[in-house]
């Protein structure tokens, strides 16, 4: 049977509800009823109230804080509609938690990244959506059809529209090289990239800076601001060598520890995320702007429902 032929339902977790429902708008399609809850020792109970059978399921929960709560919450759920005799269950992932683990730095590391997408198959996905990977290979560690979604586009028309003055693009790290190329061919910007070093994790130090950002409109682009340290230390240096303005962007807001004091006080005129993570009212600050991926993610869930080709999305 096609799966255009198939019923399409969308169901959320309780991580990010506002998304579930910005997508639910999109589609035109009511949020299904299902309830996640506790038992009284803290474990998690599922209740979907209302049938799934033969029905295209479409579960929506990024793995954000509380990441342990919120991983369980789709694994419940993914079990539940299994169970429930669903046609085909999409796990549409924004934020693909423990992702940062994805080989072996040094000996006995775990590789979690890899460790989560077997929990997630082995629970019932048969595909799995996600927005920006942290790497690219993520996508190889599951043994079922993934469709990455790149944030590049979202950001990307948000800066076009801007139409920023002599801008460039800055990578604040070798890792992140691709991603900064992509949004720089966008906007018909130049390219440069920040050489640093990690003596420890959560800690950067920049080392050079490949590339002209004097009296130009610096991009700091990343997929990921967790405690803002690389982000805020390029942020200085990029003043430091003289450049005339400092965007800091991403597409998934983490923002743990010092990370709201940092960017308070580091000189960005702008700090861009998107919607993947939801943010706390505390978490957000006058300079800050969130753009919503509910477009994105919701055209890439209809065109997975109607077998028509998602990578048409990127395509200038």
């Amino acid at each position: 049977m096609k799966a255009s032929r198939w019923r399409m339902k969308l169901f959320t977790g309780g991580a990010n509800p506002c998304l579930a429902n910005e997508i639910s708008e999109y589609l035109g399609l009511p949020v299904g009823n299902a309830k996640v809850g506790r038992f009284s020792d803290g474990e998690i109970s599922c209740a979907i109230n209302e049938s799934v059978r033969g029905v295209d399921v479409f579960v929506l929960q990024p793995t954000c804080s509380p990441v342990n709560d919120n991983l369980m919450e789709l694994l419940v759920m993914i079990d539940a509609f299994r169970r429930a005799s669903a046609a085909r269950i999409n796990a549409v992932i924004p934020y693909y938690g423990y992702a940062r683990q994805d080989r072996k730095t040094k000996a006995r590391d775990p590789i979690t990244a890899k460790l989560v997408s077997n929990l997630i198959v082995e629970a019932g996905a048969e595909r799995i959506v996600a927005v920006d990977l942290h790497a690219r290979q993520i996508q190889g560690f599951f043994d079922i059809p993934v469709d990455h979604l790149p944030g590049v586009p979202t950001i990307g028309e948000y800066f076009k529209n801007k139409n920023l003055d002599n801008a460039v693009v800055l990578s604040p790290d070798v890792g992140g090289v691709t991603r900064a190329r992509d949004l720089a061919a966008k906007l018909e910007a130049p390219l440069a990239i920040v050489d640093k070093r990690r003596p420890a994790p959560n800690i950067s130090e920049v080392m050079n800076v490949i590339g002209d950002v004097k009296d130009r409109s610096v991009i700091i682009i990343d997929d990921i601001i967790d405690t803002a340290g690389t982000l805020c230390a390029a942020a200085e240096v990029m003043m430091d060598k003289g450049a005339k303005a400092v965007y800091g962007c991403c597409t998934h807001p983490v923002f743990s520890g010092p990370a709201i004091e940092r960017l308070a006080e580091a000189p960005f005129t702008e700090i861009v995320v998107t919607n993947t993570i939801p943010l706390a009212e505390e978490k957000t600050l006058p300079n800050m702007k969130v753009l919503s991926v509910a477009p994105l993610v919701g055209e890439a869930i209809l065109r997975i429902h109607e077998d028509l080709s998602v990578s048409k999305l990127f395509e200038d």
